[in-house]
């Protein structure tokens, strides 16, 4: 079981990617979608979260509320370490046990984990493979505000406060270009799934 990292900074056409392998039969597991599990009301983490950061980033359906966390932690990395040091450990726990589940269910598949925060936080995993989304600064600005609504400084903040591209490029086994069409990007996924048939 090819057991593959997949990461980009926020607009990188990681999305894209991941999509396509789905389409190709990959098992893709999503780390965003882990994290908002583990941070469910009633759970540990958002216990840990509420009372290392206080009430008010729970809203009044008990749920975290995300933009208030967001503003606490941003720009600060005391803050942003106590975060993370209690959420990484819950998401590494949750997102082997869906690792695992996979292999059991088919021992030959090609299982994708979809993570923005790789150098951050699973750099030194054992993965097989790890896939980077990359695109220039410029191209993710325009897309943030063109496709998401932002206004250009907050999506350069946004870019600013994660690692750099060529820390990304660095660690990277496979760089995908997604700056021009989706086709372009897509043909290179289809390529590299085809390296992965022909290894597997």
């Amino acid at each position: 079981m090819p057991l593959i990292a997949l990461t980009g900074g926020i607009a990188s056409g990681k999305s894209t990617i991941a999509a396509r392998l789905a389409e190709h039969g990959a098992t893709i597991i999503d780390a965003d979608g882990i994290v908002r599990e583990v941070q469910q009301p009633g759970s540990p983490v958002l216990e840990a979260i509420a009372a290392s950061f206080g009430a008010e980033v729970i809203a009044a359906d008990g749920t975290l509320d995300r933009a208030a966390l967001g503003t606490r932690v941003f720009g600060d990395d005391e803050a942003l370490q106590r975060l993370n040091a209690i959420v990484h450990p819950a998401v590494r726990v949750e997102s082997q046990r869906r690792f695992d589940a996979a292999l059991a269910a088919d021992p030959s598949a090609v299982v994708v984990y979809d993570v923005p925060l790789l150098v951050e936080a699973r750099v030194d995993d054992p993965w097989d493979l790890i896939v980077v989304a990359d695109a220039p600064a410029e191209v993710r600005i325009q897309r943030m505000v063109e496709l998401r609504g932002m206004s250009e400084d907050d999506a350069r903040r946004r870019i600013g406060a994660q690692v750099p591209d060529d820390v990304r490029r660095a660690i990277a086994d496979v760089v995908i270009d997604t700056s021009g069409s989706v086709q372009h990007t897509i043909e290179q996924v289809d390529a590299l799934w085809r390296s992965l048939s022909v290894t597997a």
